[in-house]
């Protein structure tokens, strides 16, 4: 048998289920794995004891003859944005280092109630402000990939769900949680070699998720491959009465109707994703997965997203104002780090507190936030942005009514290296250029690996749904993958 962290979601929860492994052999392995990847930064916490409390779960009721939970045996990783009771959990930010909270988020409890254990909380771009997990008060995630001919230069796992791409990259992991505001799950995933859906805005309950931007904001599964995805989506997702915006309707059994043939459906290609400078290795992967649709039944139609080219300057608005807001609520009062000079007031303690505990980045962003939402300035920025945020949506609306499912790149390039964009913001926010109008949209998307580049790096293809079509979304996506092949795998990297 190959290496138990060689595994998938699925085929640990079927070992597990078909007696070939225990649960506590599972966990065992993937325990030592995490202890060996430390050079990566993917984890914040590490929580072996965690994981094998489930772990024992699920090999007690095997022995009892109890029926198994649908994730019993699988250990996962959960994304520092995540609230874990008695866990650390930080934002990846200093200002809420130490903090451990008294309840547990929706989105957790459901992965820990389907029988799942958890390794630890993951490394991330700092309060999800970022696209290469360089924000972290906690310090850079390496990705376990190199490029080719000799380059050693670490490489970004993407961001903000980079500690969760790289974990499951490296085999730390089997799956992870991730959240996408502007792309975060599926940029990432793209940059890393694995599979990760953002699903429709509401399917997952954002209570218990430190908040960005709460209109985007959106939990989703990282994992090696569609079929994972499904499964641990499946888990995650559902009506939840502590979150106003959570859509109060059934779970479908994304994993049991997953289906690789696309006969009948209709692929747009958005002529407005052929960007100028996209690299040549990129259009020609978007090409291929062209054929690989066709190959798969599908018809393909071009279609035309006229707003595209106004979507990152909208979403760089609108996410940093709802920043803005959200994050007033880290003061230095209630809970976390707290500067408190000798003689200070209380302005000057908040002003003490929030300089010390954010990072760069997220100042930024909260002051631009601050500033689009000022008296004067509200009606020339933020209301212009949330106009042009409907237009977007109009425009997928439009395109939907001629086809199925869109097709496109999921990121601009290939990872980058660490340091490579990190001096120059506006370069770094282009990395979203193909995954925020989605997101304005509140849409279903998916990137599946699908090829490398010519330094031997992984690229990702998105596929882009009608609100609520997961099936669809996972379904091209399988269709992708069953064509692409895709094997590669990072090197030895510890």
């Amino acid at each position: 048998m190959s290496d138990i962290t060689d595994l998938g979601v699925a085929s640990l929860r079927d070992g597990v289920r078909g007696g070939k492994f225990s649960a506590r052999e599972v966990a065992d392995a993937f325990i030592v794995k995490v202890s060996k990847g430390k050079a990566l930064n993917a984890f914040i916490v590490e929580t072996p004891e965690h994981a094998l409390a489930a772990a024992k779960a699920a090999d007690e009721a095997i022995a009892r003859g109890e029926p198994l939970k649908p994730l019993s045996g699988v250990p996962l990783g959960m994304k520092d944005l995540f609230a874990t009771k008695g866990v650390q959990t930080t934002a990846a930010s200093h200002i809420l280092e130490g903090f451990e909270p008294v309840y547990e988020s929706t989105v957790s409890q459901r992965l820990w109630d389907a029988g799942a254990g958890m390794l630890g909380k993951l490394n991330m771009d700092q309060f999800a402000m970022g696209s290469s997990n360089e924000t972290s008060y906690f310090g850079n995630v390496i990705s376990p990939w190199r490029r080719g001919g000799g380059d050693n230069a670490p490489l970004a796992p993407g961001g903000s769900s980079g500690g969760s791409s790289a974990a499951i990259s490296a085999r730390l992991v089997p799956g992870a949680t991730g959240t996408d505001t502007g792309g975060s799950i599926r940029q990432p995933a793209a940059f890393t070699g694995i599979a990760g859906i953002k699903p429709t805005y509401g399917r997952c309950s954002r209570y218990g998720v430190v908040a960005f931007a709460s209109s985007l904001d959106q939990a989703g599964p990282m994992a090696r491959d569609v079929r994972d995805c499904a499964i641990l989506l499946e888990n995650m997702a559902g009506f939840d009465p502590k979150d106003s915006t959570s859509l109060n309707l059934p779970v479908p059994k994304w994993e049991e109707a997953l289906s690789g043939d696309l006969t009948g459906k209709k692929i747009g290609i958005p002529a407005e994703y052929l960007i100028d400078g996209i690299p040549t290795e990129i259009a020609k992967l978007w090409e291929a997965g062209i054929a690989w649709v066709k190959d798969a039944g599908a018809e393909v139609v071009e279609v035309s997203l006229p707003h595209t080219k106004y979507a990152l300057p909208a979403y760089y608005i609108i996410a940093p104002a709802e920043a803005s807001s959200n994050l007033a609520r880290y003061d230095g009062v209630r809970y976390g780090l707290r500067e408190l000079a000798e003689g200070q007031n209380l302005q000057e303690m908040y002003a003490a507190t929030r300089a010390a505990g954010f990072g760069d980045e997220v100042k930024r962003r909260i002051l631009i936030g601050t500033y689009v939402l000022s008296a004067g300035f509200y009606d020339a920025y933020f209301t212009q942005a949330s106009k042009v945020r409907s237009l977007i949506a109009r425009d997928f609306e439009n395109a939907f009514s001629v086809c199925d499912l869109l097709l496109t790149p999921t990121a601009p390039s290939a990872a980058f290296a660490l340091g490579e964009k990190s001096a120059d913001p506006i370069a770094m926010y282009l990395n979203d250029v193909f995954t925020v109008p989605s997101s304005l949209a509140g849409l279903p998307a998916m990137s599946v690996p699908a090829g490398l580049d010519a330094g031997g790096l992984p690229l990702g293809l998105q596929i882009i749904g009608r609100p609520l079509d997961e099936q669809g979304v996972l379904n091209a996506g399988l269709a992708i993958e069953q064509r692409a092949g895709f094997a590669a795998r990072p090197g030895q990297w510890w």
